[in-house]
């Protein structure tokens, strides 16, 4: 039997992620924090003409054209967020390469993405399911809500050989989520097929964003000799020679192929997928994505 793996303190976590990560994030977003989650919380109110010192972003150039006059669209904006973190902590999740496991990395991310949003005063809840069934930890808000969602995370979960189910998570959030909500799925997407539609179902009542989580030893294997490799849920072992040029080549293109397959999936889903590797920067990576989604919903109201 494995021994349990120690997973780091919540309390030394999230100060060391306010000492670093947010002290970085602080100096490059300058405390407009709702720029960084920029698109949500907003439902469209009304049209009406344009007026002098309006901002020119909320421009519907559509219906300028259409009418000949310059249209601003207006919304009404939520004073208080609820923000939802579907995380997957199954057995592939406690793998890294390079000192850092999946589930570090998505332990950092949501020290770093909930304490953003409770700064705002507003309130953070989660599901983790570890492939049996889903632990729901109600919204609350306030530093303590974040320190509750580590500790829930460090937990280890129990040994299962059961394959991950991303459909189970998926539909225990349908029941969950009864007000438009932003929503952050954490996986590493290793699962049984089918949960892209009910991603797509949950992307069209809130918003989506999803992560996926990666280490660089899962697209390229290294030339290691012959070795036992093992399934982390199924608990199956293979032998492999890694000497193999052709085994090699055959591994990187069913990578290639499963990396197409995910991004058509997102694609088909509607939703804005962030790529995290175990050996990425956190804050370069998140400022990277906040700007494309900022990017592309300005050419999707028209604007440039």
């Amino acid at each position: 039997m494995k021994p349990a793996k120690k997973h780091p303190d919540p309390e030394r976590l999230l100060r060391g992620v306010e000492w670093t990560v947010l002290r970085r994030l602080d100096g490059l977003l300058q405390g407009n924090y709702r720029t960084f989650f920029q698109g949500m919380g907003l439902d469209f109110a009304d049209l009406r003409p344009y007026l002098y010192a309006d901002d020119v972003r909320t421009i519907d150039w559509n219906v300028t054209a259409r009418l000949n006059e310059p249209h601003v669209r207006r919304f009404h904006e939520d004073r208080e967020l609820q923000a939802w973190f579907l995380i997957d902590t199954s057995p592939s999740l406690d793998f890294g390469s390079q000192g850092r496991t999946k589930l570090d990395l998505s332990q950092e991310l949501v020290a770093v993405l909930a304490s953003l949003l409770v700064r705002g005063g507003n309130k953070v809840g989660a599901c983790l399911y570890d492939g049996t069934l889903p632990r729901l930890l109600p919204v609350s808000g306030g530093r303590n809500a974040v320190l509750n969602l580590l500790r829930a995370l460090a937990q280890p979960c129990p040994p299962t050989t059961a394959e991950t189910d991303l459909s189970v998570l998926l539909e225990t959030m349908e029941g969950v989520l009864r007000r438009r909500s932003l929503v952050f799925v954490i996986s590493d997407y290793y699962s049984t097929a089918g949960w892209e539609k009910l991603l797509g179902n949950l992307s069209r009542r809130h918003e989506v964003l999803t992560v996926h989580l990666s280490d660089p030893s899962e697209n390229t294997l290294p030339d290691m000799g012959v070795l036992w490799l093992e399934d982390a849920e199924s608990g199956q072992q293979m032998l492999v020679d890694t000497t193999d040029p052709g085994f090699r080549k055959r591994l990187n293109q069913a990578h290639q192929a499963r990396k197409a397959t995910l991004a058509r999936q997102f694609r088909d889903a509607q939703v804005d997928p962030l790529t995290l590797s175990t050996d990425d920067d956190l804050v370069r990576s998140l400022l990277g994505w906040s700007q494309r989604r900022r990017y592309r919903k300005t050419l999707a109201g028209g604007t440039r």
